[in-house]
């Protein structure tokens, strides 16, 4: 015997008995005499791994017994045969388009039964193990593309801190940097002239460069980067390179890897044109207008309102609402206007996180 279970349904106890005879030394039987009882059995464990199934039954025919399997995702994929004195060929049709899998004509003959059952029980453990296979390697591709969405995200945070530990006044930067990004991509993921370009996909991308943005940071000398006070005009041309030394390592990380991905492109981006300005008065190309790609124009927005609520040696932190009067004036000449609007409209969000992200032993302002 093996572990099979077979669920006859028929109304005729005589056929019952004829086929449970025939299965009984071979597979676990279960009967039922009607539609309804057929359903209520199904619906019970052991759940038959087939059904032979009458069709000429009172009140429940074994068409109406098998639509309802095939409606419900749980039995769907339970075969079903049809046994039936009806031989014409215009029944059978009916029959297998709503989804049965054989028929057997009665009277039975005990070895038709057999074969039949065999051939179906196997083609269903087929299946079985198939859907089973499949869905393994469906959480394996998950889980794996989980597990690299990990490595990449802490490949990017770690690059990213490298950057502050050359930098340490700068803190919780590029937490708060992040989540300004975010912010402002769903500001402005209904807008007619970003929604195209701001998907929950391009979003993504987005958040997950935004730490890359300063990385050209640790190619600039430590007189320069670490000096308290302001630097002289021969300095700050040399701070204004870790915009290119930024966007230059990651292009040569992606030649090292002979292949491209599409958050380093978005990284590329951020890292070269997040100081440049809409009205082209930015470094280090001087683009202006929507030649400055949106993720960069994005992040020049959240650095900007960083810096100003964030103290530093050479500086106190201006409020934030002194830092959004300052972001306001700088509408079409800075920033973006549309993505200066999206700030202001998510403001609160801004200082709120500003807040609660606020560096060590920084004063914390009281969000509006």
């Amino acid at each position: 015997m093996t572990d099979s279970t077979i669920l006859i349904v028929d109304d005729e106890p005589a056929n019952l008995a004829v086929l449970a005879w025939i299965l009984r030394p071979h597979y676990r039987v279960r009967a039922a005499s009607s539609g309804e009882q057929a359903l209520r059995a199904i619906a019970s464990p052991p759940r038959p791994d087939l059904v032979l199934l009458d069709v000429m039954m009172p009140e429940m025919d074994g068409h109406a017994v098998i639509t309802r399997l095939r409606e419900d995702p749980a039995t769907r994929d339970i075969p079903v045969i049809f046994v039936t004195a009806l031989d014409d060929e215009i029944n059978e049709e009916r029959g297998l388009k709503l989804g049965a899998v054989d028929y057997i004509a009665k009277p039975v003959k005990p070895a038709v039964v057999l074969a039949r059952v065999a051939t179906q029980l196997e083609l269903k453990l087929a299946r079985d193990r198939l859907t089973a296979q499949n869905n393994w390697l469906e959480a394996e591709v998950e889980r794996r593309m989980a597990e690299n969405s990990l490595i990449q995200d802490v490949s990017i945070h770690a690059l990213g801190y490298l950057a502050e530990i050359r930098d340490p006044e700068t803190g919780n930067h590029i937490h708060r940097t992040q989540q300004y990004v975010h912010t402002l991509a769903w500001e402005l993921s209904d807008h007619p002239r970003f929604a195209e370009q701001l998907s929950g996909h391009a979003i993504q991308l987005l958040v997950k460069s935004a730490p890359l943005h300063d990385i050209g940071k640790v190619g600039i000398p430590d007189h320069i980067l670490l000096k308290p006070g302001p630097l002289t005009a021969e300095e700050w041309v040399i701070m204004k390179t870790h915009a290119r030394l930024g966007a230059e390592a990651i292009e040569k990380a992606e030649q090292a890897a002979h292949q491209s991905a599409d958050f380093l492109n978005t990284a590329k981006e951020i890292a070269r044109w997040h100081h440049e300005k809409w009205d082209g008065g930015g470094y280090p190309d001087g683009l202006a207008g929507e030649a400055i790609p949106l993720s960069a124009r994005l992040m020049a927005l959240a650095d900007v309102f960083d810096a100003l609520v964030t103290p530093r040696v050479y500086k106190p932190a201006l409020s934030f609402a002194a830092a959004r009067d300052i972001i306001a004036a700088g509408r079409g000449q800075h920033f973006d206007p549309a993505v200066v609007d999206a700030f202001l409209s998510s403001f609160v969000v801004f200082a709120s996180v500003a807040e609660a992200c606020a560096d060590v032993g920084a004063a914390v302002q009281t969000a509006p």
